[in-house]
């Protein structure tokens, strides 16, 4: 499977990534796929090392998170407010919020691209999927699919606590090539958001999939 890759040599003050590359793709999520978009926090250098604007020094998502309790409501799909937040926060990491134009089923990368390929075989209908440098692949689909994950995996015999596969929906966001995540690298397309994916596909369609592979990663795991 390859991956697109959205990592280009950039600024000192931002390696790898460049300021206008974030403001471009956010805009361009906004006016080509009508989703709303949120500048999130960014990484900063100082003395060589990078840390998360938040200020924490063991933030766990550093430069790839909001900075602020309101995030959600402050999120936008106008491309004036868009450009007036990278305006005012240049290196600002690019959030989609979750629940309103599409939800993210989120599924270790290993589990990813066996379920990627089995549906790929069976010409089941995808949409967006994002590569994330925690090793991480989130499935794009219809607006509240998340909450119907847990009743479609026990109907298929799973429990979802035992799966790792994670619904994001309402209230949630997932982060947007492309973002840098602290010195892990940059969020990637596995499958870019292109007119033939505008269409999302329903969670059902994709839960039988990714609930096996999560399965069969998990029972890996505990082998090894």
């Amino acid at each position: 499977m390859g991956v697109e890759e959205t990592i280009a040599v950039g600024a000192p003050h931002l390696p790898q990534q460049r300021s206008e590359q974030l403001l471009d793709a956010a805009v361009r999520y906004a006016e080509e796929r009508h989703w709303d978009v949120f500048g999130g926090t960014w990484l900063k250098v100082e003395e060589g090392r990078e840390y998360c604007s938040c200020g924490d020094l063991g933030c766990p998502s550093p430069g790839a998170h909001p900075d602020r309790p309101d995030w959600a409501t402050q999120a936008t799909g106008s491309a004036v407010a868009i450009r007036r937040m990278w305006e005012q926060q240049p290196a600002a990491s690019v959030l989609l919020p979750t629940g309103r134009t599409f939800d993210a089923l989120d599924v270790p990368e290993t589990a990813g691209c066996l379920a990627l390929a089995r549906m790929e075989r069976m010409n089941v209908q995808l949409g967006p999927i994002t590569c994330t440098p925690f090793r991480r692949m989130l499935f794009f689909v219809l607006p509240g699919g998340a909450l119907k994950v847990g009743d479609a995996a026990r109907k298929l015999g799973w429990h979802p606590t035992s799966l790792d596969l994670i619904a994001r929906g309402e209230g949630d966001y997932v982060v947007a090539p492309p973002t840098r995540v602290g010195t892990r690298g940059s969020v990637q397309w596995a499958r870019q958001p292109t007119v033939a994916n505008r269409w999302l596909p329903d969670a059902d369609e994709l839960v039988s999939a990714l609930a096996y592979a999560c399965g069969r990663d998990a029972a890996d795991a505990r082998r090894r």
